[in-house]
């Protein structure tokens, strides 16, 4: 394809009919456009359309359609033909910077995606000049510019936060330190120096809050690997100047929304995340300065509403406390009883209660909700960082805090008692609370595997889970009987499978067990009832179940059709292939393959069974 205005104008009609909602129009457009990306000058001519088109709507799509070409064809993969030309390639890396920089932020997002993939692949070996392009590009003072730098530095440098250490990274990270630290940490200064020029000026202070979030980020993707020489040499400034941001408050940013973060939350949490980032890697560099955090983060904490727009910036918080009174250099900042009480107080039992916003998460998705808190990947809520932060605590005053929390929990537990139907969030908190305190080790396999020895959990069990199990009005004692199905003594034989299993299809909690309840019925699916009996011998302390009891409970969800709602995704799983044992064997199979895989049925439903029967 030559660069020519009939090419030009070929595409943009083409782009335009891709947008259209008639898929008979739509799909020819769309298979016209995978024919031709193979050919040469192919992305130059979406390149061109982007800075030549007058249409934001031909840009944008321009713009999407481009990075998506990239995203598929850039890398090179052995043996395998060049997708695209090299005399393409080298012009892409020639115009793509300056084209993203003065580019509108939604098609500057798209183009900063196609370098930070490009950037993957070709940094910085084949592509030596990207740093210093993108670094003289700070000396322009157009923070439209500045940011657009800002966001592709951080698309490119946020996978060291992951990477398994080799030399291979180490020179890559050299390389980028010794470009692009100091002319960070300039811009850090004149950015700040410039929030205290403008801080009556509503519009330029969130132009610079969004560059001081993106400069937070990429001192935490620098910092990550190891401490770096010259960040050690200049910790003055940045910690300094990250305490005061701490501190700040301005009312020009602050948003009415009470659910969505404004900028002046995201870098507090930001910022929060890489003090604890210090205390927990750079703990003997970080100490002169981390009394100041914990002050700053603790006033934080106590002031900060529960509005769902706090959420992250609270947790973050609450995870540099649990972070730092892990560490043993730092306990003395908690022993003092009242210190103990106070946390307990002000910052573990609010930030564990069950809130509003919380119930409507769940009747909005309840299996994600439930899934989530039963996996513990709910990482990023005020309650996972809660319980953690009672853990931490736990660590070196298991006693005390032991004492102080049991206090809480008994008093929760009278004012549920005085009104269940409406104090149940109480219990709810209460039971969250002693699973925090009990837990000092656990897996996924068998629960809990190691227990706090001054929580009685059986008399615990007995008096407050037990009884739910046997009802039909539990609500709270599902987490809590997976968790420590390991370190409970023998339960009620009332508490079987099927009844365990009426309670969470037909109790106050019926939509907690629906993915779960999906999983067993798709494994049963695929098995007969011989075989099923067959795969649950010795499960009942190594003795097998009456025939008829398992021939009861397979019958009994084998005629259960479970309707669910079809998302896009479980569309998708449902659709793939069993995955081959190439694929199992290298953990490359995808987490919707697995879920819906025949052995994921029949692992789920084997740990509720055995739950349920209480073996250990």
């Amino acid at each position: 394809m030559e660069l020519s205005d009939a090419n030009l104008q070929t595409l943009t009609e083409y782009l335009k009919k891709t947008l259209d909602p008639d898929p008979a129009i739509r799909r020819p457009a769309e298979k016209f456009l995978e024919t031709v990306e193979g050919s040469q000058n192919y992305p130059l001519l979406l390149l061109t359309l982007l800075e030549k088109s007058q249409e934001n709507v031909i840009k944008v799509c321009a713009s999407v359609t481009f990075k998506n070409y990239i995203k598929r064809n850039w890398r090179i993969v052995e043996d395998e033909p060049n997708k695209i030309f090299e005399s393409d390639r080298i012009a892409i890396k020639a115009n793509i910077v300056p084209l993203m920089l003065s580019s509108p932020e939604q098609i500057q997002k798209q183009l900063s995606d196609a370098i930070s993939i490009i950037g993957r692949e070709d940094f910085p070996q084949k592509w030596p000049d990207l740093l210093t392009e993108m670094v003289n590009r700070f000396q322009s003072g157009d923070f439209h510019v500045i940011n657009g730098v800002l966001r592709t530095a951080h698309s490119l440098f946020k996978r060291y936060r992951h990477e398994f250490k080799s030399n291979e990274l180490w020179t890559e990270i050299k390389l980028v330190l010794d470009a692009f630290a100091l002319p960070l940490t300039n811009l850090f200064k004149a950015t700040i120096d410039l929030c205290s020029t403008h801080a009556n000026d509503a519009s330029a202070l969130k132009v610079l809050f969004s560059s001081l979030i993106l400069i937070a980020k990429l001192f935490y993707s620098l910092n990550f690997q190891d401490l770096p020489e010259f960040f050690e040499d200049n910790m003055e400034t940045w910690m300094t100047n990250f305490h005061s941001l701490l501190t700040l408050d301005n009312k020009l940013l602050q948003t009415d929304d009470e659910e969505e973060a404004g900028l002046l939350e995201l870098l507090k949490s930001q910022i929060c995340d890489n003090a604890a980032l210090y205390a927990q890697k750079y703990d003997e560099e970080f100490q002169p300065y981390l009394p100041r955090f914990v002050t700053a983060i603790w006033n934080l904490l106590v002031t900060t509403g529960q509005e769902v727009k706090y959420d992250l910036l609270v947790s973050n918080a609450i995870q540099f406390l649990a972070s730092v009174c892990e560490r043993p250099h730092y306990k003395h900042l908690f022993e003092d009883q009242n210190t103990l009480t106070s946390i307990c107080e002000k910052v573990i039992v609010p930030n564990m209660e069950f809130r509003a916003a919380d119930e409507e998460a769940f009747e909005d998705n309840s299996e994600e909700y439930i899934r989530r808190d039963l996996e513990g990947s709910d990482i990023d809520t005020r309650r996972r960082a809660a319980c953690d932060l009672v853990r931490g605590l736990c660590k070196f005053f298991e006693g005390p805090v032991t004492g102080i929390f049991s206090g809480y929990v008994n008093s929760m537990l009278q004012e549920y008692a005085k009104n269940p139907s409406v104090n149940w969030k109480h219990k709810d908190a209460a039971i969250y609370l002693v699973t925090s305190l009990a837990s000092k080790a656990q897996t996924q396999k068998h629960g809990i595997t190691q227990a706090n020895e001054l929580v009685n959990l059986t008399e615990f069990f007995v008096n407050h889970i037990q009884p739910d199990l046997k009802s039909a009005s539990g609500k709270f004692t599902v987490n809590f009987h997976t968790l420590f199905r390991g370190c409970l003594e023998k339960l009620d034989s009332d508490c079987s499978f099927l009844r365990l299993k009426h309670k969470l299809k037909h109790g106050p909690v019926s939509a907690l067990s629906l993915g779960t309840w999906e999983v067993i019925h798709i494994g049963l699916n695929k098995m007969t009832k011989e075989q099923y009996i067959k795969m649950n011998r010795g499960i009942n302390d190594s003795k097998d179940l009456p025939v008829e009891y398992l021939s009861t409970i397979y019958e009994e969800i084998e005629g259960k059709k479970i309707a669910m709602k079809e998302t896009k995704e479980y569309a998708i799983a449902t659709k793939c292939s069993k995955p081959s044992k190439k694929d199992l064997e290298t953990g490359k199979t995808t987490c919707s393959e697995l879920l819906h895989n025949f052995q994921d049925g029949i692992v789920e439903f084997r740990s509720l069974l055995k739950t349920s029967l209480c073996n250990t």
